[in-house]
C-alpha cells in the first residue's frame, strides 16, 4: 500500500492506494493554520484508516521555498508555516519513507502519466486557493521550474505590477465576486475572470512552450464553464513562434495531487526492500 497526502491551503486530502494505484480509502479535513495542529489532525485522520502499513508515501504541498536535500520547508504559498522539517515530520507521522514535492508538480506528473505517448511537455496549472504550476517532460518533473507558482509571476494589472495569484486565484475570485467558482454561471463574470487568467497563461506559454496545458484545482474543476472563453482570448495573441497549445481540463481534478504522490513515491521507493523500509520508519 501507498499513502498520499494533498495539503491545500483550505483542505487536506489523505488517501491510501494499492500497488496498482487504486484508491481504497480517503478522508478530508480542513487544513489547520497552525502547523503543530496540522500534524495532530493528520495523525487522527490516519488512525481512522483500515490500512495502516505503507511501503512509501508522497506529500504534495504548496511550498514556495523548499530545500529538498535537507527536507526543510521555509515558506508556504497559502499557509502561515515557516521553517519546518517537513520531511522528518511526515515520515514520523506516516511511518514510512516519504517524498515531498510541490503540489502542482505532483499533479503535473499525475496528469502527464495519463497523457503518456501523446504529449511530451505537459504544463499543469492549478487554480485553487492560490495558483500553482508544474512542468513535466516525458513523465519526469522538470527540476528547473521553481515552486513559487502564482506568487512569482508579476503582471501589469490595473496599472501596476501585481502577483498573478493575488488577482486571479480562487481566493481572489471569492473576494471580488462574493462567489466560489461552482456558484458562478453567468458569462459576464467568467469573461472578467478569464481576462485576469489570460495574463498569466500567456506568460507561462511563452516561457514553458508546453505541448498541452492541463487545468485543475478548485476553479479548474469547472473548466468547462470558461474553457472556450479562455481559448478565444489566448488565440488573439498566437504567433507562429508562440503557438497556443491544447488546453484541457484535468482528468482527475480533485485527486490529481494524490495520484501524483503515488506516482512519484512508487518511482522513488518501489525497489526499496521491506526490511529497509521498516528500519527507515523506525528511525523516523
Amino acid at each position: 500500500m501507498y499513502v498520499g497526502v494533498d495539503v491545500g491551503g483550505t483542505k487536506t486530502l489523505v488517501a491510501v492506494l494499492t500497488d496498482k494505484g487504486v484508491i481504497v480509502e480517503s478522508r478530508k479535513f480542513p487544513t489547520p493554520r497552525n502547523y503543530h495542529n496540522f500534524l495532530l489532525e493528520l495523525r487522527h485522520c490516519l488512525a481512522q484508516f483500515e490500512h495502516t502499513d505503507y511501503l512509501a508515501g508522497g506529500v504534495g504541498i504548496a511550498v514556495s521555498r523548499y530545500n529538498r536535500d535537507k527536507g526543510m520547508a521555509y515558506v508556504f504559498g497559502n499557509l502561515p508555516w515557516h521553517d519546518v522539517q517537513i520531511q522528518h515530520d511526515m515520515e514520523k507521522v506516516l511511518k514510512c519513507p516519504v517524498v515531498i514535492e510541490n503540489d502542482a508538480k505532483m499533479a503535473s506528473l499525475s496528469e502527464a502519466m495519463l497523457l503518456k505517448g501523446k504529449y511530451s511537455r505537459v504544463l499543469y496549472v492549478t487554480i485553487s486557493t492560490g495558483i500553482g504550476y508544474g512542468l513535466t517532460v516525458d513523465q519526469k518533473i522538470d527540476p528547473n521550474i521553481g515552486d513559487a507558482g502564482g506568487h512569482a509571476i508579476l503582471l501589469e494589472h490595473n496599472g501596476k505590477l501585481e502577483k498573478w495569484e493575488s488577482f486571479a486565484s480562487g481566493k481572489a475570485i471569492v473576494e471580488r465576486y462574493g462567489k466560489r467558482a461552482q456558484d458562478i454561471d453567468d458569462e459576464a463574470t467568467w469573461k472578467a475572470i478569464v481576462r485576469d487568467l489570460k495574463l498569466g497563461f500567456l506568460e507561462l506559454i511563452a516561457v514553458m512552450q508546453p505541448d498541452v496545458i492541463v487545468v485543475g484545482g478548485g476553479v479548474g474543476a469547472y473548466f468547462e464553464r470558461f474553457q472556450d472563453l479562455l481559448i478565444t482570448e489566448l488565440k488573439q495573441y498566437e504567433t507562429p513562434a508562440n503557438p497556443i497549445p491544447v488546453i484541457a481540463k484535468a482528468q482527475r481534478p480533485e485527486e490529481a495531487v494524490i495520484y501524483g504522490c503515488y506516482d512519484l513515491a512508487k518511482a522513488v521507493f518501489s525497489t526499496m526492500p521491506v526490511v529497509k523500509k521498516k528500519a527507515h520508519a523506525k528511525a523516523a
